[in-house]
C-alpha cells in the first residue's frame, strides 16, 4: 500500500516533513533545478520555481505485513478473487496521463509537482560550490566574531535555560537521595485504606501510618526540582580570521557579440553573482565591460547597458590591473577573475593580451576562469570545432599555469554544468 500526502502546506507548516522530503528526493530536485535554470530569464534566475518530478522518480514509504507479526482477522464480504496476502494490481494504463487523445478506461498518475521557495531553490542551485584555493591572508578585516557553545553555567538569561541538562541533574539528585516516587506513596495509601477496611490490628495500622508519614516527609524535604539543578547554556565569543577576496568579472560587449552570446555571458555572470553574494560575506565584486576600451561599471550597467564597439581584449586586463593597484593589494586580498568573450580580438592585440595575462594577472590570481560563448547551434549542425584566435592565445598561457581554466558554451543548457565544473569543490582546473 502506498500513501501519497497531497495536502497543501500553507504558512510553513510541517517544515520538518518538507525538509525530509527534499533530502529524500535530492537527486531528482537537483536535476529539475538545473533544467529550470536553463529556461528562465536573467531577472528571474534567483526566484523560486515549480518543480516537477516524475511519479516513478520518488521512492515512497510503504507499509508491509510483518512476517512474524501477531494474528490478524480480516472480513472481506463478497470477495471471490483475492485471498489474504495478495497484492491488488493497478489497472493497466490505456493512455498516458495528460495526453491529447481520450481514453475510455485507462488510468495513470500525474507527475508530482510542488513549489520550491527562493531559499530552497538557491540552496540546491549553489550546493557544493566554492571559490577554489581560498586562503587566509593578512587582511584589514582580519577577524570576525561568532558565538560558540561553551558548556553550562548555573546563572544566565531565562532564554538560555537548558531544560534537558536541568532535568537530568534533577533526576540524578532524586535517585541519589532516594526521594520516594509518587506511585510508591499512592500504593502505601491504598494499602492503609484496605487494611483499615479489613479490620487490621492497631499495631499494623500504626506501622503503615509511620511509613507513610516518613515517605511524605522525605518527599517534601527532597523537592522534585531544586535550584541546584538548574543549568543554563553558556556561549562565548570567539574571534576567527576571515578570508577576504575580490572577484573581477570581465565581459566582452563588442559588436561581434550577438544578443544570444551576450545572454549566455550574462547568465554565467548572474550565476557567479548569486553564488558569491549568497555564500561569502567578505567578497568584493568588480564589474568590467570592454569593447575597444574598458571601464569599471556598476551591476546594472554591467548586465543591462546596450553600449557596443570594437574588440580589444587587452583593455579589460589593463583595467583590471589598474583597479588592483588602486584598491586591492595583492598581499591582503585573494584575487579571482572570470572572463567571458566570443573569442574575437584584434589580431595585433593577441600578443599584448597574452603578455598581460601571463606576466601580470595570473601571478596574482588564485584562480582565473575563461568562458568562450558561441553562436546558437541549429538542429543537426553539431558542435563547432574551430578554435578562435583568442582561445588559441589563452590556451598557450593556460598550459603553463595551474590556476587557469577554460570552457566553451553554445547553449543555455550548458551554462549550469560549465559553471559547476569551474567552481565545484572537487574542481581540477584543466583545459576545455
Amino acid at each position: 500500500m502506498y500513501i501519497i500526502d497531497r495536502r497543501l502546506n500553507p504558512q510553513g507548516k510541517s517544515l520538518a516533513n518538507r525538509q525530509r522530503f527534499l533530502r529524500r528526493a535530492k537527486q531528482q530536485i537537483a536535476r529539475a533545478v538545473r533544467e529550470a535554470s536553463a529556461r528562465r530569464g536573467i531577472q528571474d534566475i534567483d526566484s523560486g520555481d515549480k518543480i516537477v518530478i516524475p511519479n516513478d522518480g520518488i521512492n515512497e514509504p510503504s507499509f508491509r505485513r510483518s512476517a512474524d507479526g501477531g494474528i490478524r482477522d480480516l472480513v472481506l464480504p463478497g470477495n471471490k478473487i483475492y485471498v489474504e496476502g495478495d497484492i491488488i494490481p493497478r489497472p493497466e494504463r490505456d493512455g498516458a496521463a495528460g495526453g491529447s487523445d481520450g481514453s475510455a478506461d485507462g488510468g495513470g498518475n500525474d507527475d508530482f509537482r510542488f513549489v520550491l521557495s527562493r531559499e530552497e531553490f538557491l540552496d540546491v542551485f549553489l550546493e557544493d560550490l566554492e571559490l577554489p584555493d581560498l586562503v587566509k591572508q593578512n587582511i584589514k578585516r582580519s577577524e570576525t566574531t561568532r558565538l560558540v557553545r561553551a558548556g553550562f553555567t548555573v546563572t544566565g538569561a531565562p532564554a538560555n535555560l537548558n531544560l534537558s541538562r536541568t532535568m537530568r541533574n534533577s533526576l540524578s539528585r532524586r535517585v541519589a537521595l532516594r526521594r520516594p516516587k509518587r506511585a510508591e506513596i499512592e500504593r502505601l495509601e491504598q494499602e492503609l485504606a484496605d487494611r483499615e477496611a479489613a479490620g487490621a490490628t492497631e499495631a499494623e495500622l500504626a506501622d503503615l501510618r509511620e511509613q507513610l508519614t516518613r515517605l511524605r516527609r522525605r518527599s517534601l524535604v527532597i523537592p522534585f526540582l531544586d535550584p541546584l539543578d538548574v543549568r543554563f547554556s553558556r556561549f562565548q565569543t570567539v574571534r576567527s580570521p576571515a578570508a577576504q577576496a575580490v572577484m573581477f568579472c570581465l565581459m566582452d560587449v563588442s559588436g561581434s557579440m550577438t544578443e544570444y552570446m551576450k545572454d549566455l555571458a550574462k547568465r554565467f555572470f548572474m550565476l557567479l553573482y548569486l553564488f558569491l553574494t549568497r555564500r561569502y560575506r567578505s567578497v568584493d565584486i568588480v564589474f568590467i565591460r570592454h569593447s575597444h576600451e574598458a571601464r569599471e561599471v556598476d551591476e546594472d550597467t554591467f548586465f543591462y547597458s546596450t553600449e557596443t564597439g570594437g574588440t580589444v581584449v587587452s583593455t579589460a586586463l589593463e583595467e583590471m590591473q589598474r583597479v588592483l593597484a588602486a584598491r586591492y593589494p595583492v598581499a591582503d586580498w585573494n584575487i579571482y577573475a572570470a572572463q567571458a568573450s566570443d573569442g574575437d580580438n584584434l589580431i595585433s592585440d593577441n600578443a599584448r593580451a597574452a603578455s598581460l595575462l601571463a606576466d601580470v594577472i595570473l601571478p596574482v590570481c588564485q584562480y582565473f576562469a575563461y568562458l568562450e560563448v558561441g553562436p546558437e547551434m541549429g538542429p543537426g549542425l553539431g558542435p563547432l570545432h574551430r578554435d578562435t584566435e583568442l582561445w588559441r592565445t589563452y590556451r598557450k598561457v593556460a598550459t603553463a599555469a595551474d590556476n587557469m581554466a577554460m570552457r566553451k558554451v553554445r547553449s543555455r543548457q550548458e551554462i549550469f554544468p560549465v559553471f559547476r565544473d569551474l567552481f565545484s569543490k572537487e574542481k581540477n582546473p584543466a583545459l576545455g
